[in-house]
C-alpha cells in the first residue's frame, strides 16, 4: 500500500446533540460525531476540529477568552482545551475521572475550567488550565450533573444543575489552597409553594408530659438511624419539586432559573432564598394573548441582555421580559418557525443564536430588529446510509432514520435540497443511468425519488414487496437491474430503466436471510453477477456461513417475457447458481472479479476467497461448494466491519464499530490507510461509500448523527493509478451518457406519485457503491409510523398469487360448476333419505350422524368433541381441587385451630342471642413464656416479703395492698369475673420495659381466664337448651297424640336448633342444598338402578310375608286388647232391622233398639268425659312448654348481661395491654432518637477534629504569609526614607522638588478585594488582573517619565537615576498592594474557617445538651407512668364532650376532700343570698334617690340655657332696623330690588370672565403643542443620555469606587450639619408662635361683644 498517502477530511456536516457555542464575536461552533465544527453566523464558512482522542463528550466553549474545551469518550478521559482561530491544543487535562465526563464549563473572567464526572467516581473539580492542575474538588452525590455555569459578575460562584435538583457552589482559597462548598437550593413544589421541613421536636424538660409521651421525629418512630434518618421523608410531606429547564445568571448576581413545568424563579445565591417571579396559572400585562402568555414549557431556554431576559420554549415563541422587582413583563416578542430549544448571546451581545430539535440554526439581531436568518440546517436524527450521485459527480445523498433524504455538495459540503419520506427508513441506493434513487423502508416497500431538480426532490413511484424491512439495496454496475433483499430469503429483480417504468422482472428463493447482496457487471458477456450471503439461523440475523452466486442474463431478462412462471418467479432455466459453504460465518461479504471479500467477526479478519471456476452451474444442481479463503488480513478491534469496492475494483474500504476507516488495495490486503472518522463509543461508522472517481469517500455515524467526508491523498509513486481511477469514472459517466439523457427526460416527465390514487405495485432495491451498517430491524418495532402503508398490506408477491389464482378460477370454471351441480343433486338425495328415516320406527330409524358421508369428517369433529369434554373436564377438576384446597386451609386455620368454636344461644321467644368466645388453643411457647412470668413473678413476691420482713414494715405495707387491691385502682373489674391472676404487677409499679412486657403476659392469661369462665356458663345452658328441646320434643309428641284422638289439625311449635347454634352444619352439604342434577358416570348409574331394583323386590316380599297382619286389621282393628285410649273410636253396632221402615218392627226389635239407644247414650258420656280429660292434659302440656322455655329465656337474658360485662372487663384489659405496648414503642422510640443522637453527636466530633485540623494548618500559613507582608512593607518603608540618601549629590531644593515627584501616581483602576462587597467575590483577583494592573501602572509611568515632566535644571542623568528609582518604588508600592489583598483574602477564609469551628463546637453542645434533656426525659417517662383507674358515674365530674371526656387538666381527688368541700360551698351559699336580699333593698332606696336628682339636675341645665340664650342676644342692624319700622310693608320691596341690582353686576362680570378664560385657554394650547414637540426631541435625546449615563455610571461605578466612602462620609456630615441648622429654625419659629399666639389672644379679647357672657359648665 505504498501507493496510499493518507486520508484527510474535506468537510463534516451534522449535528450531535444540540449544544451551540459562542467562541468569538461571529463564530459559534458545535460538536458533530467526532468532531467540532466552527460556523461563522455572518457568513456561513465551516471550519472542522478532529478530536484526538476517540469521540467528544462534554463539550464547551468562552467567547470571550477565545477558548474551547472538551472530554473524549473513553476509559480514563482526559479535557482538551484548544484556542481560536489558531485551534492549538493548549492544554490536556487528566483526572481521576474512571468513564466520562457529563458537564463542563470555561469561566469568561479567568483561566479557570470546572467539570463534574459521571459514575463511578461523581465529582466536580475545578481547574487552572493554564497551569494544567486541579485547584479543588468535591464529591457529588445522586444523580450526574447535566450543566455547569459560572456566574460572570463573580467566577467564584458556580451553578450547577441537575435533572431536579440546583446546587451553587461556592470557590474559597487561601494562598494556594481552594475550597469548594456546596449550597443546595430548596426549589418549591410543583405548586409553588415552599416544601416546609419536619422540625425535630427540643428535648429539653418542661412542665409536664403529654398523655402521648414526648414526642419523637417521624425516624424516630420509624426506628431508623444513621443516614437514613437525615433522609427519611414521611410519605405525606413528599412533594413533587420544579425541575429546572433553563439557568441565566443577572448582573447583579442573582440566579433566574425556568423551570419545565412554566415557573420562572429567583434565587440569591448568598442567601439561598427562591422567589417565584412566575406561575402558570397567572397572567401577565396582555389578557388573552397567546403571544404574551407564558405557560408550561416557555422557559426551555434563557438568556440575560442589558438587563432584559430572553425566553424561548416549545410553543415557537422568543420573548424579551424586563424585570421589575419581582415582577415580570413581557415587552417584546417574536413569532418562530419552530420551537427553539436552546439559545444564546455572542460576547458583544448583538447577535442571538436560537437553535431547534429538528437541526435548524437560526440567527437573530434584536437590537438592530432584524429577521431570523437560518443560518444551518443539517436536520437531526441517525443517518442510514450515504450514496454518491454517478449522474451528477458533484453531489452525494444521505438518508436518516426518520425518512429525510438530503443532497450535498461534495465541494463544501452545503446541503443543496431535501425532501421527507415520512416513513422510517433502512437502505438506499443510487441509480448509475438515471439521477434517482430508490429508499427502502421498514415497512417492505421501495420508494423511488427523483433527483433532476436538486433543490425540490420528487417521488414518483413506490413499490410494496415485504411484509419485513427492506435491508438490502444494489444496482449493479451496468444500470441494468435493482435487487432487493430482506430477512425472508426472497430476492426481488426489477428493470432499473425508468422508461420501463421500474417493471418488477421476477424474484428468486435465497437458502436463508439474506445478511449481504453484492453485484458485479461483466460488459463483454452482458451478464450480471449477483453474491447473497445468507443466515440460515433462526436467531436474529447478523452473519451467514452459506453464499449464493447467481448470474443474471441481462437480454433474456429484459427481452424475455417468458422468464418467470405465473407467480412471479424466475424460471430456473434462466439464470445459474452456485451455493457455497464457509468455514467461519461472514457478518459482510463483497464480490469481484473472480474474488469475493469477506469479513470474519468470529476472528476479526479480512478475508480474500476465490471463485473456483466451475462456479457457474444451473439453479437445480444445489451441492454446497466449501471454500477456503486465499488471504487474510488484520480487521477491526470492534465488530462487526462492513466492506465496500472502489468503483474501479482495485482499492478495498472497511469500516467497523470501532469508527475507523481503513483502506487497502485487493492485491496487498496488509497494509492500509486509516482515519478515525466517527467514534466507537457512539457505535462507529454506520456506512460507506466511494465517489466516481474513487479517490473520496463519505462516511456516517452509527449513532452520533454527522457525515464525514473524507479524501484519499496518494503519494507520488501513486499518481498513475489516481489517474486510472479518475479516468475509469469518467469513461462510465461518457458510456452512460445518451443513456442518462434520455432515460432523466423520462423521468422527468413522470407525474408525482400520490398513494390514494394510483395503484401500489410492489417492489425493492439496493445500491452498488453503498452499504448500509444498520442494526436489523424486528418487524415489529417498525410498524409505526407508515406514511405509505396500504390499507390491505398486501405485496407484490400477494398480487401475484392472487392473479394467478383469478386465471386458475377461470380456467377451471366449467368443471367446478359441474362439480356443484352434482354435489347438488347428491344433496336433495340426501335430504330425502333423511325425511324417510323420519318416519320409520324407532327400531328402524338411523342415527343422525350416519347420514354424514365424510366419515373422517365426522371423525374428527367426535374426536375434537371428546378432547374439549376432556379439557374442560380437567379445568373444572382442577377449579374444584383449587376449591378444596382453599376449604381445607380455611377450615384447619378457622375451625380445626379452634380449642372453643364459635356458636350462640338464641332465645325461644325473642331475637336475643348470645354468642361465646371463640378461642384457639394455647401454644406451647405460650404456655412456656406464661410459666417463665409467674415463675418470676413468684421469685419477686418472695423477695419483696423477705425485705419487708427484714424492714419491719409488714403491717403499713398490708394496708397500702389492701387499698391498692380495690377495682378501682387494679383498673379493671376482671377478678369478678373469673380473671384472678395473683402474679399481676401494682400498676404503679411499672417502670422497666421487661416488667411491662411480663404485666402484657399475664393480662392475657387473665382475658383468657374471663372467656374461659363465660365459656362454661355459656356450655351448660347451651346443654340446657339441648335438653329443653328434647323435652318439648317429647311433649310435642303426646300433644300430636291426643290431637290426633281429638281429630285437632293445629300445628305445634317444635323449636330447633339455629345454624348459628350448630356451625359444624356449614361444613356439611345436604341434597337440597344441590339445585342441580348430579352427574352420574355409566358406572355409577348401573350401580344405581341395581340398587333401585333391590329395594322393589324386597319390598314386594314384605307385602307378602304381612298377611296375619292384615286379617288382624279386617277382624279386630289390628290390635287383640281394647285400651281406654280406644273409647273414642268406639261404636256401638247398628241393629240389622233399623234399616226396615219402624212400622215393620217387631217388639223384640223394638226392645232391642231401646237397648241400642241406651249403650248409644252411655258410650257417647263416656266418650265426652274422655275428651275432656284429653284436653286438660293438652293444656298443662302446653302451659309447661311455654314456662320452662320462658325461664330459659330469662336465664339467657343474664347470659347476656354477663356477656356484657365480661366484654366490658375483657375490653379493659385490652385498654391496659394497648397502654402497655404504646409505652413499649414510646419507649424503643426514645431509644431510636438516643442511638441517632449519639451517632450525629459522634460524627460532629470527627468533623471537628478535621476542621480543628485544618484551622491549625491555615492559621500557620496565614502566620507565616503576614510575616511575608510585614517584611514587603518593612522593605518599601526602607525605599522611602533611602530616597533623600541616593540623591546626596542633588541639591536640597531639586530634592524636594523630586521627592514631590517621588509621590506623585498615575491615575489607574483601584484593585478591589473580596471582602468589599461580599463573602466570596474575589472580583479579578483571582485571576490575571494583578499583573495587569501592574502593567497598566507601569505604562502609566512613561507619561510621568517623559523628558517634558523634568524640573528645570536637572542632569538628564539624574533624571533617569530618579525614573528607575521611582519604578522601583512603585513595583514595590504595587507589591504591597497585591500581598495586602492577598493577606485580606486568607484572613477572611481563615475567619471563615473559625466560624465553621465555632459552629461545629455550638453543633456538639447542642447535640449534648439534646441528648442529656432526651436522657431525662426518658426517666421522667418511665417513673411518670399511665395508670387505669375504674370509678362510679357519679364519682367522675369532667364535662363528657361529643365523644370522648377529655382528661387532660383532670386531677384524681380522694371523695372525702370533695364531700367536705361540698359542704362548705352549700354553707358559703346561703350566707351569700342573705347578703344578696338585703343589698337588694338597700340598692332599692339608692336607685330611687338617683333618679330624683338626676330630674333635678335637667330643670336646672334647662334654666341656665334659657337665661344665657337672653344675655347673648346680638343686636344687628337688621334687628334695629325691624324695631324701628313702623310699617314692614315697604322693607321688602326694597330688599328685592337691590338684589336684583346686585344680580345683573354678577352676570355682567361672569360674562367677562368667561371670555379671558378662552383667550387663556387658546393660548395654553397653543403653548401645549410647542412643549409636546420640544419634548418629543428631548426624548430621543434622552434616549442616548441614558445610554450615556449608563456608561458613565458603570465607569464611575468601576473606578471610582474607592472614592465612595469619603463621599457618603462628607454627605453623611453634611446631613447632620443641616438637621442642626433646621432643628435651630423650627425652635426659633416655634417660640415666635407663642408670642403671636399670646398677642392674638389680646386682641380677640378686646374686640369681645360687650354684653357678658354666662359662666357654665
Amino acid at each position: 500500500m505504498d501507493v496510499l498517502g493518507n486520508l484527510e477530511v474535506r468537510w463534516v456536516q451534522g449535528y450531535t446533540n444540540g449544544t451551540f457555542k459562542f467562541i468569538d464575536m461571529k463564530t459559534a461552533c458545535y460538536t458533530c460525531g467526532n468532531f467540532i465544527v466552527f460556523l461563522n453566523v455572518e457568513t456561513k464558512t465551516r471550519k472542522t476540529l478532529q478530536s484526538p482522542g476517540s469521540g467528544i463528550g462534554a463539550f464547551t466553549a468562552s467567547g470571550h477568552r477565545r477558548c474551547l474545551a472538551f472530554s473524549d469518550l473513553r476509559l480514563n478521559p482526559s479535557i482538551f482545551v484548544y484556542n481560536y482561530p489558531e485551534l492549538e491544543l493548549m492544554c490536556e487535562l487528566k483526572g481521576t475521572t474512571k468513564l466520562g465526563y457529563t458537564a463542563l464549563a470555561l469561566c469568561d473572567t479567568g483561566p479557570y475550567l470546572v467539570s463534574s464526572s459521571s459514575i463511578p467516581d461523581h465529582t466536580i473539580t475545578l481547574w487552572n488550565w493554564e497551569n494544567m492542575i486541579p485547584l479543588c474538588s468535591h464529591p457529588l452525590w445522586g444523580e450526574d450533573i447535566t450543566a455547569l455555569v459560572f456566574n460572570p459578575m463573580n467566577w467564584c460562584q458556580i451553578c450547577a444543575v441537575k435533572s431536579k435538583a440546583l446546587t451553587i457552589w461556592n470557590v474559597e482559597r487561601c494562598g494556594n489552597y481552594h475550597l469548594m462548598n456546596p449550597s443546595a437550593v430548596d426549589l418549591p413544589a410543583t405548586d409553588g409553594s415552599a416544601i416546609e421541613c419536619e422540625a425535630n421536636p427540643s428535648h429539653m424538660l418542661s412542665g409536664k408530659l403529654t398523655h402521648l409521651g414526648p414526642q419523637m421525629p417521624t425516624s424516630a418512630v420509624a426506628g431508623l438511624s444513621g443516614d437514613k434518618a437525615d433522609n427519611f421523608v414521611p410519605l405525606k410531606r413528599i412533594k413533587p419539586k420544579l425541575c429546572p429547564s433553563a439557568i441565566c445568571w443577572s448582573t447583579s448576581s442573582d440566579l433566574y432559573v425556568g423551570c419545565k413545568e412554566g415557573f420562572l424563579l429567583c434565587v440569591n445565591p448568598d442567601t439561598l432564598l427562591v422567589s417565584v417571579l412566575y406561575k402558570p396559572q397567572t397572567e401577565v400585562t396582555h389578557k388573552d394573548d397567546s403571544e404574551t402568555s407564558l405557560q408550561e414549557g416557555s422557559f426551555q431556554s434563557l438568556v440575560l441582555q442589558d438587563c432584559n431576559l430572553f425566553a424561548a420554549g416549545m410553543e415557537g415563541i422568543l420573548r424579551k421580559i424586563q424585570m421589575k422587582g419581582n415582577k415580570l413583563e413581557v415587552v417584546q416578542t417574536w413569532a418562530l418557525d419552530e420551537a427553539a430549544s436552546t439559545i444564546c448571546f455572542s460576547p458583544d451581545g448583538e447577535t442571538l443564536l436560537l437553535t431547534s430539535n429538528t437541526g435548524y440554526v437560526y440567527r437573530f439581531k434584536p437590537l438592530l430588529k432584524d429577521k431570523v436568518v437560518k443560518v444551518l440546517d443539517v436536520l437531526c436524527g441517525d443517518f442510514v446510509a450515504v450514496a454518491a450521485l454517478y449522474t451528477d459527480r458533484n453531489v452525494c445523498l444521505s438518508v436518516r432514520e426518520a425518512g429525510d433524504v438530503q443532497l450535498w455538495a461534495l465541494d463544501d459540503g452545503h446541503c443543496m435540497g431535501s425532501i421527507s419520506l415520512q416513513t422510517q427508513v433502512t437502505s438506499m441506493a443510487c441509480c448509475l443511468v438515471a439521477q434517482y434513487v430508490v429508499v427502502g423502508t421498514a415497512t417492505g416497500d421501495v420508494l423511488f425519488v427523483e433527483m433532476t431538480t436538486k433543490e425540490k426532490p420528487r417521488l414518483v413511484h413506490r413499490v410494496h414487496f415485504y411484509h419485513v424491512p427492506v435491508d438490502h439495496l444494489v444496482f449493479d454496475q451496468g444500470g441494468n437491474f435493482l435487487i432487493t433483499g430482506a430477512s425472508d430469503s426472497r430476492i426481488f429483480v426489477l428493470n432499473a430503466r425508468p422508461s420501463k417504468g421500474f417493471e418488477v422482472i421476477g424474484w428468486i428463493e435465497a437458502p436463508g436471510a439474506i445478511v449481504s447482496l453484492s453485484t458485479q457487471y461483466q460488459k463483454e458477456s452482458k451478464q450480471v453477477k449477483v453474491l447473497v450471503l445468507c443466515s440460515k439461523t433462526g436467531r436474529e440475523i447478523n452473519e451467514g456461513n452459506v453464499l449464493l452466486l447467481l448470474t443474471l442474463f441481462v437480454e433474456q431478462l429484459t427481452d424475455s417475457t417468458s422468464c418467470v412462471d405465473v407467480h412471479g418467479r424466475l424460471r430456473k432455466d434462466v439464470l445459474h447458481s452456485c451455493l457455497y459453504e464457509l468455514p467461519h460465518a461472514l457478518c459482510s461479504c463483497i464480490l469481484a472479479t473472480n474474488k469475493i471479500f469477506g469479513y470474519c467477526q468470529q476472528r476479526k479478519v479480512l478475508q480474500r476467497f476465490i471463485i473456483p471456476e466451475s462456479g457457474e452451474k444451473p439453479s437445480n444442481v444445489q451441492e454446497a461448494v466449501h471454500l477456503i479463503p486465499e488471504m487474510e488480513a488484520g480487521g477491526h478491534f470492534l465488530s462487526p466491519a462492513f466492506l465496500q469496492l472502489s468503483p474501479h475494483q482495485a482499492w478495498l474500504a472497511t469500516v467497523g464499530r470501532d469508527g475507523l476507516l481503513r483502506i487497502c488495495e485487493i492485491s496487498t490486503m496488509d497494509r492500509c490507510v486509516q482515519l478515525q472518522c466517527h467514534s466507537c463509543w457512539q457505535d462507529g461508522v454506520g456506512s460507506v461509500c466511494f465517489t466516481p472517481d474513487s479517490q473520496t469517500l463519505i462516511t456516517t455515524g452509527l449513532r452520533d448523527g454527522s457525515l464525514v467526508c473524507s479524501r484519499l491523498r496518494l503519494k507520488l509513486s501513486g499518481a498513475g493509478k489516481a489517474n486510472a481511477a479518475t479516468q475509469f469514472g469518467q469513461s462510465i459517466a461518457d458510456s452512460f451518457e445518451s443513456v442518462v439523457s434520455s432515460e432523466n427526460t423520462v423521468l422527468t416527465n413522470m407525474t408525482d406519485w400520490d398513494s390514494q390514487t394510483q395503484s401500489f405495485t410492489r417492489c425493492s432495491s439496493f445500491y452498488t457503491g453503498e452499504v448500509s451498517f444498520k442494526g436489523k430491524i424486528s418487524h415489529e418495532a417498525v410498524q409505526e409510523e407508515n406514511y405509505f402503508a396500504s390499507p390491505t398490506s398486501s405485496t407484490w408477491l400477494d398480487g401475484k398469487i392472487d392473479a394467478a389464482l383469478q386465471e386458475e378460477i377461470q380456467q377451471y370454471a366449467e368443471t367446478k360448476k359441474n362439480l356443484r351441480r352434482n354435489i347438488k343433486v347428491l344433496r336433495d338425495t340426501i335430504k330425502a333419505m333423511m325425511e324417510e328415516n323420519e318416519s320409520l320406527t324407532d327400531m328402524e330409524k338411523l342415527k343422525q350422524q350416519e347420514f354424514n358421508l365424510d366419515v373422517q369428517e365426522q371423525q374428527r369433529l367426535q374426536l375434537e368433541g371428546e378432547q374439549e369434554v376432556t379439557r374442560v373436564r380437567k379445568e373444572i377438576e382442577m377449579e374444584n381441587l383449587a376449591k378444596c384446597y382453599q376449604r381445607e386451609v380455611l377450615k384447619k386455620e378457622c375451625w380445626d385451630s379452634m380449642q372453643v368454636k364459635g356458636k350462640a344461644i338464641k332465645a325461644f321467644h325473642s331475637e336475643n342471642e348470645v354468642k361465646n368466645f371463640p378461642m384457639k388453643e394455647r401454644t406451647e411457647k405460650e404456655l412456656e413464656e406464661l410459666h417463665r412470668v409467674e415463675t418470676t413473678r413468684q421469685i419477686e413476691q418472695a423477695d419483696s416479703q423477705l425485705q419487708e420482713m427484714i424492714l419491719d414494715t409488714i403491717s403499713e405495707e398490708k394496708m397500702e395492698e389492701a387499698a391498692e387491691d380495690s377495682p378501682a385502682l387494679t383498673g379493671s373489674l376482671s377478678a369478678l369475673y373469673g380473671g384472678v391472676n395473683p402474679y399481676l404487677y401494682n400498676q404503679f409499679n411499672l417502670h422497666v420495659r421487661e416488667q411491662k412486657i411480663n404485666q402484657i403476659t399475664l393480662l392475657k392469661d387473665v382475658i383468657y381466664k374471663v372467656k374461659t369462665t363465660f365459656n362454661k356458663e355459656f356450655e351448660a345452658l347451651y346443654k340446657q337448651k339441648e335438653q329443653e328441646i328434647n323435652r318439648i320434643r317429647e311433649k310435642n309428641k303426646r300433644i300430636s297424640e291426643i290431637m290426633t284422638e281429638l281429630d285437632l289439625s293445629e300445628t305445634l311449635w317444635e323449636p330447633k336448633l339455629t345454624d348459628n347454634e350448630c356451625p359444624e352444619r356449614a361444613l356439611t352439604v345436604t341434597d337440597s342444598e344441590i339445585k342441580v342434577e348430579k352427574y352420574l358416570t355409566p358406572e355409577e348409574k348401573e350401580k344405581e338402578e341395581k340398587l333401585r331394583e333391590e329395594e322393589i323386590r324386597q319390598r314386594l316380599a314384605a307385602k307378602s310375608d304381612n298377611m296375619r297382619d292384615q286379617a288382624l286389621n279386617v277382624m279386630m282393628g289390628g290390635v287383640l286388647e281394647l285400651k281406654k285410649e280406644d273409647v273414642l273410636r268406639m261404636e256401638v253396632p247398628q241393629p240389622e232391622f233399623m234399616s226396615k221402615p219402624e212400622v215393620q218392627w217387631t217388639e223384640e226389635e223394638r226392645k232391642s233398639f231401646k237397648e241400642y239407644e241406651k249403650k248409644a247414650k252411655e258410650l257417647s258420656e263416656e266418650q265426652e268425659k274422655y275428651r275432656k280429660t284429653l284436653e286438660t292434659e293438652m293444656k298443662k302440656l302446653l302451659t309447661s312448654i311455654k314456662e320452662a322455655t320462658q325461664m330459659f329465656d330469662e336465664r339467657l337474658t343474664k347470659l347476656f348481661d354477663r356477656k356484657v360485662k365480661s366484654e366490658m372487663v375483657i375490653y379493659q384489659e385490652e385498654l391496659k395491654i394497648a397502654n402497655l405496648v404504646h409505652s413499649i414503642q414510646t419507649e424503643g422510640e426514645i431509644l431510636s432518637r438516643e442511638k441517632q443522637l449519639s451517632l450525629k453527636l459522634e460524627k460532629a466530633r470527627i468533623v471537628k477534629n478535621e476542621i480543628g485540623e485544618e484551622l491549625k494548618k491555615h492559621r500557620e500559613t496565614v502566620d507565616e504569609f503576614r510575616e511575608v507582608y510585614d517584611n514587603t512593607v518593612a522593605e518599601d518603608k526602607l525605599l522611602d526614607r533611602g530616597f533623600r540618601k541616593e540623591f546626596y549629590d542633588v541639591p536640597g531644593h531639586v530634592v524636594d522638588q523630586l521627592y514631590k515627584l517621588y509621590k506623585r501616581r498615575p491615575r489607574v483602576q483601584k484593585m478591589k478585594t473580596q471582602t468589599e462587597n461580599n463573602l466570596f467575590k474575589e472580583g479579578p483577583l483571582l485571576g490575571t488582573a494583578p499583573s495587569d494592573g501592574l502593567s497598566l501602572m507601569m505604562k502609566a509611568m512613561d507619561e510621568l517619565d517623559a523628558p517634558e515632566n523634568m524640573p528645570e535644571g536637572l542632569d538628564p542623568v539624574v533624571w533617569d537615576r530618579f525614573c528607575l528609582a521611582r519604578r522601583a518604588k512603585v513595583e514595590s508600592e504595587q507589591k504591597v498592594k497585591l500581598k495586602a489583598l492577598t493577606l485580606a483574602e486568607m484572613q477572611a477564609f481563615l475567619q471563615r474557617r473559625t466560624d465553621e469551628d465555632e459552629k461545629a463546637q455550638l453543633e456538639i453542645k447542642n447535640l449534648i445538651d439534646e441528648l442529656n434533656g432526651l436522657c431525662e426525659e426518658k426517666m421522667r417517662f418511665r417513673l411518670d407512668s399511665m395508670v387505669q383507674i375504674v370509678l362510679q358515674q357519679g364519682q367522675v365530674e369532667v364535662e363528657a364532650g361529643e365523644f370522648i371526656a377529655d382528661f387532660t387538666d383532670a386531677l384524681l381527688i380522694h371523695r372525702g376532700v370533695i364531700e367536705d368541700l361540698n359542704s362548705t360551698i352549700r354553707a358559703l351559699g346561703d350566707q351569700k343570698i342573705a347578703s344578696m336580699v338585703e343589698c337588694k333593698d338597700f340598692r332599692k332606696g339608692i336607685i330611687q334617690q338617683e333618679w330624683d336628682y338626676r330630674r333635678m339636675r335637667m330643670q336646672l341645665e334647662d334654666l341656665s340655657n334659657k337665661a344665657r340664650d337672653i344675655q347673648t342676644l346680638r343686636i344687628t342692624q337688621e334687628i334695629q332696623d325691624y324695631l324701628n319700622e313702623t310699617s314692614n310693608d315697604n322693607r321688602v320691596p326694597k330688599q328685592l330690588t337691590t338684589l336684583e341690582r346686585t344680580i345683573d353686576l354678577q352676570k355682567t362680570t361672569h360674562q367677562k370672565k368667561i371670555e379671558a378664560c378662552k383667550k387663556q385657554i387658546k393660548h395654553l394650547n397653543r403653548q401645549d403643542a410647542q412643549m409636546q414637540e420640544k419634548n418629543a426631541a428631548l426624548d430621543s435625546k434622552m434616549a442616548e443620555m441614558e445610554i450615556t449615563v449608563a456608561e458613565r455610571r458603570n465607569i464611575f461605578e468601576a473606578v471610582a469606587m474607592g472614592d465612595n466612602q469619603e463621599t457618603e462620609a462628607e454627605k453623611n456630615y453634611q446631613d447632620i450639619i443641616l438637621r442642626k441648622k433646621l432643628l435651630a429654625i423650627a425652635g426659633a419659629q416655634s417660640e415666635e408662635i407663642l408670642i403671636l399666639r399670646a398677642e392674638l389672644e389680646k386682641l380677640r379679647m378686646k374686640n369681645f361683644p360687650s354684653l357678658s357672657q354666662l359662666h357654665y359648665n
